[in-house]
Order: structure tokens, then C-alpha cells, then sequence
């Protein structure tokens, strides 16, 4: 399968951002803080290895063997993670320490000259900089992987929706989202996923895409874990951008096989002839700007013959069409991811600011929206001020 050019431009972007960064913090860790000929060679080898790592691990794939890949992918992914903090970290403390230069100089009488700073001194100060960037990153890197692999968060809320029977009143779906099965959450991690979530004893189970980033051969046991959950109502699932990647057919496949429904852009009565709503499921919102015009969003197709007065909870993979599509169709809920809430601080205020309906509950009349920050995590393995949350969402009589 060709891969599609806004993948190979964010991989270019990507590739570049990492040689730049690993220059950078060479520049600062290491040349800056000693002069000493062996410290700087060795600095140099260690952190071109670290960057090649980055920029080659996906590559490899193709052509090293399983085992060896995935050991280069786990490092590769942890080792993003607190590349991420140590840039930002020595970027703040560099930062800090120009402004407190430029306020001592501008302190200082007009006619003075400023006494040269030796080269001791600004060894020293390199190493003071490096050692307060390397404490606040195993801090800030050590607390977002605990806080990654530690159970979810359980939020629930309750959303009054529209034309639900009275019969329904206190219906309970179990929202999962953007669990990324792949080389860092296993089928341990899945297991106990699946062990919460039925401990919440939820009517009903939904899985609102992202659920794994690789192939049905290689992650397929590990998500083989869904045929444990339990609900009066079965488990739900709609596509997200990662699916894509991933092989959207065969996992489509392979998922009913786990106990598992697939929604691509359609929907089902859930209840009985007494008393009943519609789950409604759409294929991911960006899959056509990903190159799979033939697989995408279309609610139009989704809820043909459906009766509009009915109550109804659409599954859909991000926030994006909420407003546009979602609203004027009379969806009544809402269940999206996508985001991951930005997943680790300072990316969570990066999100915040560029997607309106970021994470968390939303309302507008008589429409409702969650938006899960995701069950589980994608790239490094990292949760700061977002933890990952499984949603218990009650239906209530309008």
C-alpha cells in the first residue's frame, strides 16, 4: 500500500525537528559543559545514536526481524518521551538564565563595562543549568510514565437525551478510546482494561477508535482481549485515523471474530420492541485527507431510514463533525476521542488552544458531546496533567 504524502511530509518535518533537538541538546549537555576532548567525543556518539534511533526505528521495521524491532521500537518511544522533557527543560532553564542576564545588565550602571565571564564560570553555569534540566525531566518523564501505565481514571456522567424511552432512563455505555494497542500496551495491559471496565457493569461498551497501531498478525492476541467484556448489550466500534494505518479492512474483520460490532458508517437498534434507541457509527473524519476516499465519514449514509425522532448516540472518532454533521443530523449524544486531551503537559494547552472541543463534556440545546482524552496513550508513554479515563456515560429520559 502506497503511503499517503501528508504521512511521508510529517515524517520529514518529524525526522528534521529530531536531528535539530539532538543538536541542541548536545550543544548544551555536553559541548557547553566541559571542554575536556574524550566528554565531548563520547557526547557526540551517544547523542547521534539517540537521534538515529528516532529517525530510523520505524523504517528498521521492514527489515529487521520481529523481536529485535520491537525492542528498538519500545526504546525508541520511551526514549521521545524524555527527549520531550529534557528539550523543554533546558530550553526553560536557558531561557531563565538570559533573562536574568539581561536584568542584571540592565541594573548595571550605564557607563560600566561588564567584567568577561570566564571560561570556569561558564562551565559551571552550563553544568548548574544541565543538572536542574536532567532533575525537573526524571520528574516530569518518571511521573507521565507511571501515570501512563496506572489503571484509568473512571469519569462518569449523565446526559439527558432526547426521545429516550422512560424504560431507558439510567442506561449505561462504557466509553473506550484511542487504546493504541501496539508496541508498549500489551495484552497484559488489556486484560486488566477489560477487568475495569466490566467491574463497571455498563449496558453497553463502545470503542471510538485508535484501538491499535499495527497489523491484526502482529497485535491481534493482544487484542483478543475484547472477547472478555461483558455487557447486556454487546461492544461497539468505529474507526479511527489510526485504524487506517493500521489495516482498516482486516482489523474490521477480525474484530467481530472478538465479540466485537463494527459501525463504518451505519447503525443499529439497541434495546428491544418495547423500548429502544439507535447507536450510530461513522468511519473517521479525516479518512479522505488520508487517502482513503472510498472508507470515510459519511452520517448521510449512516442514518438512512432511520426516524429522526428517535433517540440517538453517535459514535464518531473526533469532535470535529460534531457541530456541522452531528447536530444537523439530530444526533442527541455524541462520543468522540481523537485529542488525548493533549495527553502530556505542555501539549495539553497546545490542544486546548487548537481544538475547540478539546476534552471533556460539552452541550448546545439539546446535543451533547464527550470527548474521551483516551483510555490508553500513543507514542511516548506519557501522562501529564491528562490522564487516560474509561467513561461511564448514563442515559437519562428527556
Amino acid at each position: 500500500m502506497p503511503i499517503p504524502p501528508r504521512l511521508l511530509i510529517f515524517f520529514g518535518v518529524l525526522s528534521l525537528l529530531v536531528v535539530s533537538s539532538h543538536i541542541y541538546l548536545y550543544r548544551r549537555l555536553v559541548r557547553d559543559t566541559s571542554r575536556h576532548l574524550l566528554w565531548r567525543r563520547v557526547g557526540l556518539v551517544l547523542w547521534s545514536v539517540l537521534g538515529a534511533t528516532l529517525v530510523t526505528a520505524r523504517p528498521l521495521s521492514a527489515l529487521l526481524p520481529s523481536g529485535v524491532t520491537a525492542v528498538l521500537s519500545q526504546f525508541s518511544w520511551y526514549w521521545m518521551g524524555v527527549a520531550t522533557y529534557l528539550l523543554l527543560t533546558v530550553m526553560t532553564v536557558g531561557g531563565v538564565r538570559g533573562i536574568a542576564d539581561w536584568i542584571a545588565r540592565r541594573r548595571a550602571a550605564p557607563a560600566a563595562v561588564p567584567a568577561p565571564v570566564s571560561e570556569e564560570r561558564r562551565e559551571l553555569l552550563a553544568r548548574a543549568g544541565a543538572g536542574v534540566a536532567l532533575a525537573a525531566t526524571g520528574g516530569f518523564s518518571g511521573y507521565g510514565m507511571w501515570r501512563a501505565f496506572h489503571p484509568p481514571v473512571v469519569n462518569e456522567v449523565a446526559v439527558k437525551l432526547p426521545g429516550l424511552p422512560r424504560a431507558l432512563d439510567g442506561f449505561t455505555i462504557v466509553q473506550l478510546s484511542d487504546i493504541h494497542v501496539g508496541p508498549l500496551i500489551q495484552r497484559r495491559f488489556m486484560d486488566e482494561l477489560v477487568a475495569r471496565t466490566n467491574a463497571l457493569k455498563g449496558d453497553l461498551v463502545c470503542i471510538t477508535g485508535d484501538l491499535v497501531d499495527g497489523s491484526v498478525e502482529e497485535l491481534g492476541p493482544a487484542a483478543a482481549a475484547l472477547r472478555e467484556l461483558r455487557s447486556r448489550h454487546g461492544t461497539f466500534f468505529c474507526t479511527g485515523n489510526h485504524e487506517y494505518l493500521s489495516g482498516d479492512l482486516e482489523w474490521c474483520e477480525a474484530l467481530p471474530r472478538m465479540g466485537v460490532t463494527v459501525l463504518r458508517n451505519r447503525y443499529v437498534r439497541v434495546g428491544d420492541a418495547g423500548a429502544s434507541f439507535d447507536l450510530v457509527g461513522v468511519d473517521d473524519w479525516a479518512a479522505a485527507r488520508s487517502g482513503f476516499a472510498q472508507r470515510q465519514y459519511d452520517l448521510t449514509a449512516a442514518t438512512a431510514g432511520r426516524d429522526p425522532s428517535r433517540a440517538s448516540v453517535l459514535l464518531a472518532h473526533q469532535p470535529a463533525g460534531w457541530r456541522e454533521q452531528a447536530q444537523k443530523a439530530g444526533m442527541g449524544l455524541q462520543l468522540s476521542g481523537h485529542t488525548h486531551g493533549g495527553q502530556f503537559f505542555p501539549f495539553t494547552r497546545v490542544v486546548a488552544a487548537v481544538w475547540e472541543h478539546d476534552a471533556g463534556f460539552f452541550r448546545e440545546g439539546d446535543h451533547s458531546l464527550y470527548v474521551s482524552r483516551g483510555t490508553g496513550f500513543w507514542g511516548p508513554p506519557l501522562r501529564v496533567a491528562a490522564p487516560p479515563e474509561i467513561v461511564k456515560v448514563t442515559l437519562l429520559a428527556g
